[in-house]
């Protein structure tokens, strides 16, 4: 039983060791697909958002509580709004890889040099961002008894926070007051941040400001129902949408901020850019698919101005949707995230090419593997050949020693009594035996 076992495991060996030149071939082709692929994705991520009381905060938020359980640390990082946003991507010395973008903002930037920025994609569009116009009701009572204004150029000598600088307020309000035939000179303008501006409202310093976000902003909700401050009616909606492509026309449906004091007290016209959520062109792959699945999970959901399932979306997108963000909007979750931890789903997903080319390569020169074994096994025996052959040789010239020879077979029949072979090799050994006595015999003949 020992020898069955001994025999049993010496093969096993023997086959390791034989195999293992193409053992270590094969895992130093991983070692180099997983060094040259880095399925792994980076465990730090700076996402750069907006003010601290906006909504590109808020969502920034969410963002890192859905990545944190999959290891990823997500930076927020506050910024004046979309157009910083959009410097810090481009510039390859700062270190942000994703951010919110307003629809919009990258027009101006598109004036920079080329050379100098960094490739951009868009991983979809999140979420519509009314154009949020207040205005102090006894202001506009200067214009009519109602205090309503009813066109933008109404808005002419009013003191009026168009946005922080490196927001993307003042590009879109700009726009808007051209497409009325104003410019800067017609208003008293200012470009307060997002909050000092809303208390700025409040307190009478100024008459109007505009803001651009998200329903989901604390400050807008609080605007919008707070007496003496109004929110402007964009009449001419689907004119401004067919004029400037980032632009659509949105509804605020009647009593959607407060259904039991029916605020707003009827439907409401507005336009609204989409918000993107634009990454650098070298962004790994694992970290888009966990973006825009948690994005699928934060945004999808209806509000106030979106439908169940409208976003995100891969349309009105002003940068190049990013392949793995479009694989998702079509197919939805790669299929193997949906039974497999995501971390062994994204590395069979990133290193399958990989494998198979390695094994295209190992196929073939596994086929060596077989003679290779056989050759390593039968050399322990036909190596003792050479020696028997020898002494047959010496038998046979003129100074033959029959005595000394006779010696030095049994020498060499004792060496091969001790060699240990795998139970199919067996009848190789003892053919070595065998001739082995045959010249034994010859030579006590020869005696």
């Amino acid at each position: 039983m020992r020898r069955t076992i001994r025999d049993t495991l010496l093969s096993a060996r023997d086959l390791m060791a034989t195999a293992a030149p193409f053992v270590v071939l094969a895992l130093g082709l991983l070692w180099g697909a997983y060094v040259l692929l880095k399925p792994t994705p980076p465990r730090r991520l700076v996402l750069a958002t907006g003010s601290d009381q906006g909504a590109y905060a808020a969502f920034g938020k969410r963002y890192a509580e859905e990545l944190k359980p999959y290891g990823i640390n997500v930076v927020l990082r506050a910024t004046a709004g979309s157009r910083e946003n959009l410097r810090l991507l481009q510039d390859p010395k700062e270190d942000v890889q994703v951010a919110f973008v307003q629809g919009g903002a990258s027009e101006t930037q598109r004036t920079q040099e080329e050379d100098e920025r960094q490739p951009l994609i868009s991983l979809g569009s999140m979420f519509y961002e009314p154009v949020w116009i207040f205005y102090r009701q006894d202001a506009a009572k200067k214009i009519n008894r109602e205090g309503v204004i009813n066109d933008l150029s109404q808005f002419r000598g009013m003191r009026f926070n168009i946005g922080a600088r490196g927001s993307g307020i003042p590009g879109i309000m700009g726009r808007l007051l051209r497409a009325n035939l104003m410019d800067r000179g017609d208003i008293q303008r200012s470009s307060l941040d997002l909050v000092p501006s809303v208390v700025a409202l409040l307190d009478g310093s100024l008459d109007a400001i505009a803001i651009v976000s998200a329903p989901e902003s604390q400050l807008v909700q609080m605007l919008l129902q707070t007496p003496g401050i109004r929110l402007y009616e964009f009449a001419q909606a689907e004119a401004y949408a067919r004029r400037y492509s980032f632009l659509s026309p949105v509804t605020l449906p009647r009593g959607v901020v407060d259904l039991s004091r029916n605020v707003p007290p009827r439907d409401i016209v507005l336009v609204a850019a989409t918000c993107s959520l634009v990454a650098r062109e070298d962004l790994h792959p694992a970290l888009i698919q966990l973006l825009v699945q948690a994005a699928g999970r934060i945004h999808s959901h209806g509000g106030w101005i979106a439908r169940d399932g409208q976003f995100p979306s891969a349309l009105q997108s002003e940068f190049p949707l990013a392949r793995d963000a479009e694989r998702y909007y079509r197919n939805g979750p790669p299929l193997l995230q949906r039974y497999l931890p995501f971390w062994l789903a994204n590395l069979v997903d990133r290193m399958w090419v990989a494998l198979f080319s390695i094994a295209v390569i190992l196929i073939p020169l596994g086929r060596v593997l077989p003679p290779l074994y056989r050759f390593r096994i039968r050399s322990r025996i036909f190596r003792w050949y050479r020696d028997l052959r020898q002494i047959e040789e010496d038998m046979a010239g003129k100074a033959a020693n029959p005595p000394k020879l006779l010696e030095q077979l049994e020498k060499l029949d004792a060496k091969a009594e001790r060699i240990s072979v795998p139970l199919a090799y067996t009848d190789e050994l003892y053919a070595l035996r065998s001739h082995i006595a045959l010249v034994r015999a010859r030579l006590r003949a020869a005696g």
